[in-house]
C-alpha cells in the first residue's frame, strides 16, 4: 500500500470515531433534556443529593425503568370516594389534633400508593417511585414526611403540621385523581 492510502485510512478511521463521539454525545444530551423535562425540579434535586449530573441520570434512569415494570393503574370510582372520604376525616380531625391528623395523612398516602400499585419499600424508595410518574408533587411528599418524622418526635409546631396537610394535600389529588394541576401553592 502507498502512503497516501495509508492516509485516506487513517482519515477514514478519524472520521468514523468522530462521527462515534458526535452520536454519543447527541444521545447523551437527548437523555438529559428527557430527563430535565420529564423529572422537572426533581432532576436538580437528584443532581443536588448525588453531586454529579451523570450520577443522578443514572438514578433517575433506573428509576423509570423499575417503575415501567410495576403495574401502575388508575383507581377506580369507588376507590376515589373511599379515599376522598378518608382524606376529608383526616382534615376534620386536623382542627382537633393536628398531629393525629398528619399521622393519618401519611398513612392514606401510603394506602393510595399501594391501591395504585407502587410497592411500599422504605420512604425513600416510596419517593423514588412517585417521582417518576408525579414530579411535579413529588417534593411534597419529600417535605411532609419530614414534618411527619418531626411530628412523630414531637418537634413539629401546629404551622408545620398545617403546612404537612398541605403538602399531603398535593401528593394525595395527585395520585388519588391524577390531578398534576393540583399542585398547591404551600405558603
Amino acid at each position: 500500500m502507498t502512503e497516501m492510502t495509508w492516509i485516506w485510512i487513517a482519515l477514514a478511521v478519524v472520521a468514523v470515531l468522530l462521527v462515534a463521539a458526535a452520536v454519543w454525545w447527541a444521545a447523551r444530551l437527548r437523555r438529559r433534556q428527557h430527563l430535565r423535562h420529564h423529572f422537572g425540579p426533581e432532576y436538580e434535586h437528584a443532581v443536588e443529593e448525588s453531586g454529579s449530573k451523570a450520577e443522578a441520570e443514572a438514578e433517575l434512569v433506573e428509576r423509570e425503568k423499575r417503575v415501567k415494570e410495576y403495574e401502575l393503574h388508575a383507581l377506580s370510582a369507588t376507590e376515589r370516594d373511599r379515599f376522598a372520604e378518608r382524606w376529608r376525616t383526616a382534615q376534620a380531625d386536623f382542627v382537633d389534633n393536628p398531629a393525629v391528623a398528619v399521622t393519618q395523612a401519611d398513612a392514606l398516602v401510603q394506602e393510595v400508593m399501594v391501591a395504585r400499585g407502587f410497592p411500599m419499600a422504605d420512604f425513600h424508595q416510596r419517593h423514588a417511585d412517585v417521582s417518576v410518574e408525579h414530579p411535579e408533587v413529588v417534593h411534597h411528599y419529600r417535605e411532609a414526611r419530614e414534618i411527619a418524622r418531626r411530628n412523630e418526635s414531637g418537634e413539629a409546631t401546629t404551622e408545620d403540621l398545617r403546612l404537612a396537610m398541605k403538602h399531603y394535600r398535593s401528593l394525595f389529588d395527585a395520585l388519588v385523581v391524577g390531578r398534576e394541576d393540583a399542585e398547591r401553592e404551600v405558603a
